[in-house]
C-alpha cells in the first residue's frame, strides 16, 4: 500500500485533519492545566504519570478528563 502525502488528500480531507489537530491540541493543554492546578488529593493517581498520558494524542486528555480526576465533595450545608 503506497503511503499517502499531504498533497494527495482532498480538501475536505485536509479541513478534517487540521480541526482533529486543534481539537487534540486544546484538549491537551486544557487537561494540562487542569491537572497543574488540581490539587494532589483530586488526581487519581501521580501527577506525572498523568501528565505523560496526557501527551497520547488524543486518547491521553480524554483519558484524563474520564478517569484522571477525583469528584469534588460539594461543602456540607449547614441548615
Amino acid at each position: 500500500m503506497k503511503r499517502k502525502l499531504w498533497k494527495d488528500f482532498s480538501a475536505r480531507q485536509r479541513g478534517a485533519v487540521r480541526v482533529l489537530a486543534v481539537v487534540e491540541v486544546v484538549l491537551a493543554f486544557a487537561a494540562w492545566i487542569d491537572l497543574w492546578r488540581r490539587p494532589r488529593e483530586l488526581v487519581a493517581g501521580r501527577k506525572a504519570w498523568w501528565a505523560a498520558v496526557i501527551a497520547i494524542n488524543l486518547v491521553g486528555p480524554i483519558a484524563y478528563f474520564g478517569f484522571g480526576r477525583t469528584a469534588i465533595d460539594p461543602p456540607a450545608r449547614s441548615d
